[in-house]
C-alpha cells in the first residue's frame, strides 16, 4: 500500500469511528422513566430519598410534601399539614421526618406512618430553607432562607424535636453545612464566597476560608478527606478542597443554575443538576484529580436531583412553565403550568 493509500485509509477509519454509534458507557445516563403528577402553579425545592427505601419525598410548596415510590414510579400520598414544604430531612434511626417550611415553621412526622407530630413555629421573618442532621451531636440545624443581613440556625434535638437554641451569623445567605464526623461543620456563606469551619457542639467559628465562587453545596468525603463542593452564580463550578488547610486542590466548570449535587461512590462520579437543563458528570480519579466525563441533557428548570444509593439512578424534577417579560427592575418569573410536574428517572450507563 502506498503512503497515500495509508493516509486515505487512516482518514476513512477516523471518519467511521466518528460516525459509529455511541457506546452505552459514553452516554453516562439515559432517561429510563417519567411520571407526571397532578400539580398547581406552585414551585418546588428539595427532594430526598429515604435511606434504603424506594420512597422519595418531594417538597412542592403549595402542593405539600409528596411521597413517591421510585420503584413503582407513582405517587403514594401527601403528608398531612405539609402545605408550604421546602426542605425534607429523613432520619430513620429516630423514625422521624422533618420539613423546613416556607412560613418559618418546622414540621415533624413519624417516618413509618407519615403521621404529623408537630408544626413548630421557629422564625417570623420568613421561611426556613432546609434542615440538616449532625450525627456527632445528634442535633438538627434548621437554616433560614436568604435574609437582608443575617442568617439564623435553629438547633433541635433530633430524637425529640425539642428546640435547644439558635445562632445568628452575619451573612445574608447560608446553605447546608457538611459534617466531617469528627466535630467540625463546614458551612457555606454563599454570597460572601466563604466556608466557615464551625465547632459542631457550640457552632463557634474556628476558622474561615475563601471559596473560589458563590459556594452553595458542600459534602465531606471521608476516604479522600476532601470537601467536595459546587458554586452557583456567574462562575458555576465544582471544586475540591483540603478541609485541614482550606486549599482548593481542583476545580472544573459546570452547568448554569446548580441546585442538585450527588456523589456516586461506586462509579466514582460527582453529578450536578443544573437549571439550564443539564447534568454535569465529573469523574473522580483521586483526592486531587477530577475530569469532566460529559454533560447530559435533561429539561429546562430541572435543577433539583437526588440519587438512589441502591442503584445509582438519578431522580430529577421539573414542570412546564411560561416565563414573564422583565418587570421594571429587569426581573422575570416562571408561571408553572398546572398538572405538568414530572419526575424524570435517569439510569446510569
Amino acid at each position: 500500500m502506498t503512503p497515500r493509500s495509508h493516509l486515505l485509509a487512516a482518514v476513512a477509519a477516523a471518519c467511521m469511528a466518528a460516525l459509529a454509534p455511541a457506546q452505552a458507557g459514553d452516554l453516562l445516563y439515559t432517561l429510563a422513566d417519567t411520571a407526571t403528577l397532578p400539580s398547581t402553579a406552585t414551585g418546588w425545592d428539595y427532594i430526598k430519598l429515604e435511606p434504603g427505601s424506594s420512597r422519595l419525598f418531594m417538597a412542592r410548596d403549595k402542593d405539600g410534601l409528596t411521597v413517591f415510590d421510585v420503584d413503582a414510579n407513582r405517587a403514594l400520598t401527601t403528608v398531612d399539614n405539609s402545605i408550604g414544604a421546602n426542605g425534607p430531612l429523613l432520619l430513620p434511626e429516630y423514625n422521624r421526618g422533618y420539613v423546613a417550611m416556607t412560613d418559618g415553621s418546622l414540621l415533624s412526622f413519624e417516618l413509618d406512618s407519615l403521621k404529623p407530630i408537630e408544626r413548630l413555629a421557629l422564625d417570623g421573618d420568613g421561611g426556613i430553607n432546609s434542615a440538616i442532621h449532625d450525627p456527632i451531636t445528634r442535633r438538627i440545624h434548621a437554616i433560614v432562607g436568604t435574609r437582608p443581613a443575617e442568617s439564623t440556625w435553629y438547633t433541635l434535638d433530633a430524637a425529640s424535636g425539642k428546640l435547644l437554641g439558635s445562632r445568628t451569623f452575619p451573612f445574608r445567605k447560608m446553605d447546608d453545612p457538611a459534617s466531617d464526623g469528627r466535630g467540625r461543620l463546614f458551612a457555606p456563606a454563599r454570597l460572601d464566597n466563604l466556608i466557615l469551619v464551625l465547632d459542631a457542639k457550640t457552632l463557634d467559628e474556628q476558622t474561615r476560608w475563601t471559596a473560589p465562587c458563590n459556594v452553595s453545596k458542600v459534602r465531606y468525603q471521608a476516604h479522600s478527606n476532601r470537601i467536595l463542593g459546587a458554586c452557583a452564580g456567574d462562575t458555576p463550578m465544582f471544586f475540591a478542597l483540603d478541609p485541614d488547610s482550606g486549599r482548593v486542590v481542583a476545580s472544573l466548570s459546570i452547568g448554569n443554575g446548580i441546585d442538585g449535587f450527588v456523589i456516586d461512590e461506586q462509579r466514582k462520579r460527582i453529578v450536578t443538576s443544573n437549571n439550564e437543563g443539564t447534568l454535569t458528570v465529573i469523574r473522580q480519579e483521586g483526592p486531587d484529580s477530577y475530569a469532566l466525563a460529559g454533560t447530559v441533557s435533561t429539561r429546562p428548570n430541572a435543577r433539583m436531583m437526588t440519587m438512589d444509593e441502591r442503584t445509582g439512578r438519578l431522580f430529577v424534577v421539573t414542570a412546564e412553565f411560561t416565563r414573564t417579560p422583565p418587570d421594571a427592575d429587569g426581573a422575570t418569573r416562571n408561571v408553572y403550568h398546572p398538572d405538568s410536574f414530572v419526575v424524570l428517572t435517569y439510569q446510569p450507563q
